[in-house]
């Protein structure tokens, strides 16, 4: 007799509740031979840092094994590069829609100082990130992305220099393997034997660290609501609510209509069946550390191991709505507050600032946070201005970037359906 399991997403909610609930009875103070939720916190960001760890040569044996099983042809890199455009292109319209009708900002006038002062007594400092700070100059992030070694992507988690490596030497394996039997051709049988089961060995060591998450993300919340307490959440509660309407409307909105309508998945399967992988990027904070659930997803709703990699793999840097949504809405947000009027040319300077800035994300922890500066200087902000908001938004963005991580995890979904719809269409276009 088996016993069944409750599913991962029941598993990560119970996760969170309780740990919220020891977050507000321990608060920051030790309580059991010595024991802080601090100390929660950290044990449970180490099957985080494992989970990101192994996620990236993932993507490299992917990516690879793709490959050699299925041609990816470069129609499928252009329908990948259109779809992740016209999401974007819905994301930045719905971020300015809601700024630009309800101007949540508005409230916040007069307050802002308040605010700051009080919550620069309660935020904790960023880390300074070993990534190096996006630009927005084009030359200058692929530059940033050409690696100087083969093994330097995969010590420093740069995931679009690893993708561009598995896209070269994948592309190179497919030829070799296209040209089997022919005179001087390298016979490359046992290299794929290799790939495939360097990918099928990863991905098995990604489903057992998984299985942690639910008590990773209790130890994680326990060390936020025991520092930061639950107080603070109602000053803030304004600007936490339209941008988590704004991130909503986006992924529980839009993306399941546009594989309903589109694809023909109707959101019920959409979601359900995606449960794991958004409770997954929404636990760890990375759609990154979510790629192997989410590709065991997407098999459950019936989307070719083909179309799953080419957009969670290989795209999954253009997947980045999330992100996108929510540097334009914060940047308006506090523009609103200070009273600021930015036309519509500023505002398109904005959402292109949040475009590239996503693009160039490499998978880490708080990472719209990070770049956030970025783009509020790009929009014309004094730089008085962009040196508050970090300590005005960082309590609450912890919040923040769990919803944007699950939201990226839709994005990579949403992509992998419709790519997949699409391709599936094409012999029956040609008949």
């Amino acid at each position: 007799m088996t016993i069944k399991r409750w599913p991962l997403s029941l598993r990560v909610l119970i996760g969170v509740a309780l740990g919220a609930l020891l977050g507000v009875i321990g608060g920051d103070e030790p309580y059991l031979w010595g024991l802080r939720n601090e100390h929660l916190g950290q044990i449970g960001m180490l099957a985080i840092r494992l989970l990101k760890a192994l996620a990236v040569p993932l993507i490299l044996f992917a990516i690879l094994d793709a490959f050699v099983r299925t041609p990816i042809s470069a129609r499928s890199g252009g329908r990948l590069l259109m779809i992740c455009l016209i999401n974007v292109s819905m994301a930045c319209a719905i971020g300015l829609l809601l700024m630009n009708t309800i101007e949540p900002g508005l409230a916040w006038r007069d307050r802002l100082e308040h605010l700051t002062a009080r919550v620069s007594e309660n935020a904790t400092p960023t880390s300074p990130s070993s990534v190096p700070p996006p630009s927005l100059n084009p030359l200058r992030n692929l530059g940033a992305y050409i690696p100087q070694s083969l093994i330097e992507p995969l010590a420093s988690n740069n995931v679009i220099s690893v993708v561009l490596l598995a896209l070269l030497f994948g592309a190179a394996l497919r030829w070799f393997k296209d040209r089997q039997g022919e005179e001087d051709v390298a016979d490359i049988r046992p290299l794929e034997g290799f790939v495939s089961s360097a990918y099928q060995i990863l991905a098995k060591v990604l489903a057992w660290v998984v299985e942690v998450v639910p008590f990773a993300v209790f130890g994680l919340v326990a060390q936020v609501v025991g520092k930061t307490g639950l107080e603070i959440f109602a000053d803030l509660g304004g600007f936490l609510g339209v941008i988590a309407l704004g991130l909503g409307l986006h992924g529980l909105v839009y993306y399941p209509l546009a594989a309903w309508l589109v694809a023909g998945k109707s959101p019920r399967v959409y979601l359900q069946q995606g449960a794991d992988a958004i409770m997954t990027g929404l636990s760890a904070n990375s759609s990154l550390a979510a790629m192997p659930v989410t590709l065991r997803c997407l098999r459950n709703i019936g989307v070719s191991e083909s179309s799953a990699r080419i957009a969670v793999c290989a795209g999954t840097n253009l997947n980045n709505d999330g992100i996108t949504l929510y540097e334009a809405m914060a940047a308006l947000f506090l523009a609103q507050a200070l009273g600021y009027e930015l036309g519509a040319g500023q505002q398109a300077i904005i959402v292109l600032s949040a475009v590239m800035a996503g693009i160039g994300v490499a998978g880490i922890p708080e990472a719209g946070l990070i770049i956030l500066p970025l783009v509020l200087s790009a929009s014309g902000l004094p730089e008085a201005v962009v040196a508050a908001a970090i300590p005005l938004i960082a309590p609450v963005d912890w919040i923040l970037a769990r919803i944007r991580s699950g939201v990226n995890v839709l994005a990579d979904m949403l992509v992998a359906i419709l790519l997949d719809a699409w391709e599936k269409r094409e012999p029956r276009n040609k008949a």
